[in-house]
């Protein structure tokens, strides 16, 4: 019987996995109109009263991203008051959804990667993943790559869909 012989493993395709950078903790979404009359209007007053009865501890060693699910028109204010509640318990906040939160992760991440391992080699942004990396992420890191790679392909080694090859001078 002839032996099977990976030749993805045997090549010298490098792959950049952004599951690899995908910081591990709690994320959570605070939805702000929870405390609107009606899902719509800001009491100040009792907008307040609400946060100050809130239980901001739920939110210990959390990532929390801060939104607006209704169509409010809110002062610039709400959302820092609430991060001034949030604060003292979350890691990180954000105002946004939980896509935001995470590519708000990789805009920090990606910028401080030594990209010069990559230089002159065929480089596979890989495509599939089990976390949620946001679509800005593989922008990112395709942006970065660039200048480095050989050459940059999207997806899985044995599918890959090319993107970049550098020109030969």
């Amino acid at each position: 019987m002839e032996e099977i012989i990976n030749k993805v493993a045997n090549s010298v395709l490098e792959v950049f996995d952004l599951e690899d950078y995908y910081p591990a903790g709690m994320r959570t979404q605070i939805d702000i109109s929870q405390w609107l009359i009606e899902g719509f209007l800001l009491k100040e007053k009792d907008f307040r009263e609400q946060l100050n009865n809130q239980d901001w501890s739920q939110y210990q060693d959390q990532f929390v991203a801060v939104s607006c699910s209704t169509d409010a028109i809110l002062p610039r204010w709400a959302f820092i008051l609430i991060t001034m509640h949030l604060a003292p318990y979350a890691k990180k906040i954000i105002n946004g959804t939980l896509e935001d939160l995470d590519a708000a992760f990789y805009e920090e991440l990606l910028p401080k990667i030594d990209y010069s391992v990559y230089k002159d080699k065929p480089v596979i942004i890989k495509g599939c993943s089990k976390k949620p990396v946001p679509m800005r992420a593989y922008i990112l890191a395709a942006h970065y790559l660039q200048p480095y790679a050989r050459s940059i392909m999207y997806g899985e080694a044995c599918s890959a869909v090319p993107l970049y090859k550098k020109t030969k001078k």
